[in-house]
């Protein structure tokens, strides 16, 4: 259907009255945020709470001991926390409370960067909206048109999406967008770097106009604090400084290789301590990816791997025997790096070190999830050194040599 046959879009004018000038980019959480430290005191409602402690919670991470109550008043939120820290189980916890299931109207929007991550907040608030019977819908590109529209029709109370696919299923009227109250985007840094300002704003034009929009993301650039100017009117702000952004309880290292190509030896050396636990190992091409992984299977190592050229349909499988454990070693490309857990990941190695310092604390972070121990291990020819100095300096953290009995910290 041709974008001109669905209502007028508008445009939100006003919104915050007041330019963000320079000198305030390094926001403190707002004054009037109160942690609250446990579920209870939280007023959600019963069914709820089952569900949650039902999902292995017994106590708010500090973002959700901040952000749930902001949020579910209404107000407008910027967070920012790192990865691991309980993002999407607050986003889920948000909805689920906000939402009035007897009604089969859409009334939350959840916006991420990479299929993955929309398909795993799906599954988050299945699970901690057991007990409240919330109707949860993925709409993400490479899955069928077809499925999308049977459910949207049928009726689902939260849609979680990637914006390319959100945006067709507005404009086609299968995705009615009248009784949305809340729209949060996930992973804002990532999802206006890479070419989605477009299309979000396009899906904005459709909400109503006193629509609630929640913001997360760990890093903040200048361009995003610019951005929420257009569309959030006084939001409240929590967020974590950068010196406390590197991840308690991740042990972080560096193996030095003086060129490129030991880097395949030192990685065949490590295999035995990857298959202790699951590893994920990183690299910054997809071409490498497939290299890597052709190379280590011709040396007789069992890997799988995941990078955006690959159907839906493979990834979908590689995560799944992935998260089942089934497979121990995934290399993959930075699509993998945001927001996606699985429980027993606690080592990571940067086969290639990262091209920019915000995507070294999304890797890291997929060891030592929510408080858990991991190791990062970084492989770093002698012109990287410069690049690993830079992080360490970045994030105030330490990143020693590896040690020889590296297999007893995981």
């Amino acid at each position: 259907m041709a974008s001109g046959a669905v209502a007028a879009p508008r445009t939100r004018e006003g919104g915050m009255q007041h330019r963000l000038d320079d000198s305030n980019l390094v926001f403190e959480t707002s004054a009037d945020v109160e942690a609250i430290t446990s579920f209870d005191q939280m007023g959600i409602r019963d069914d709820l709470l089952r569900g949650i402690y039902a999902y292995g919670f017994e106590k708010p991470s500090a973002i959700q001991q901040r952000a749930v109550l902001p949020i579910v008043s209404g107000r407008d939120v910027i967070a920012q926390a790192q990865s691991g820290t309980g993002k999407t189980s607050m986003i889920a916890l948000s909805v689920c409370q906000m939402v009035d299931t007897s009604s089969r109207e859409v009334q939350a929007l959840i916006l991420s960067p990479t299929r993955e991550l929309a398909g795993q907040t799906e599954k988050v608030i299945l699970a901690i909206g057991d007990y409240i019977n919330i109707q949860v819908h993925a709409c993400i590109g490479g899955k069928s048109i077809g499925e999308d529209i049977r459910k949207l029709e049928y009726g689902v109370h939260v849609v979680s999406g990637t914006p390319g696919r959100v945006c067709d299923m507005i404009k086609r009227r299968t995705l009615r967008t009248r009784a949305i109250k809340i729209l949060v985007l996930d992973e804002a840094d990532e999802m206006l770097s890479r070419g989605f300002k477009d299309q979000i704003y396009d899906v904005y034009r459709y909400l109503p106009p006193d629509l609630q929009v929640v913001l997360i993301s760990a890093t903040l650039p200048h361009e995003i604090l610019e951005m929420t100017n257009k569309f959030m009117t006084d939001p409240v702000r929590i967020l974590v400084k950068r010196d406390e952004l590197t991840l308690e309880g991740i042990k972080q290292f560096f193996v030095a290789v003086e060129r490129e190509e030991w880097k395949f030896d030192t990685l065949c050396d490590l295999y035995d301590t990857l298959t202790i636990t699951q590893a994920v190992i990183f690299c910054n091409t997809k071409r490498k990816v497939d290299w890597l992984t052709e190379k280590m299977r011709s040396n007789n190592f069992t890997v799988s791997s995941m990078h955006g050229d690959m159907p839906q349909k493979e990834r979908d499988a590689i995560m799944g025997e992935f998260r089942s454990g089934t497979t121990r070693v995934l290399i993959t490309t930075d699509v993998w790096a945001r927001g996606l857990d699985v429980q027993q990941v606690s080592l990571v190695i940067n086969y290639d070190l990262p091209n920019n310092r915000e995507l070294y604390i999304h890797r890291i972070g997929r060891s030592g999830r929510f408080g858990r121990k991991g190791v990062a291990i970084n492989f770093v020819r002698s012109d990287d050194i410069k690049i690993l100095r830079d992080i360490e300096q970045y994030y105030s953290t330490q990143i020693d040599e590896m040690p020889m009995n590296v297999a007893d910290l995981i």
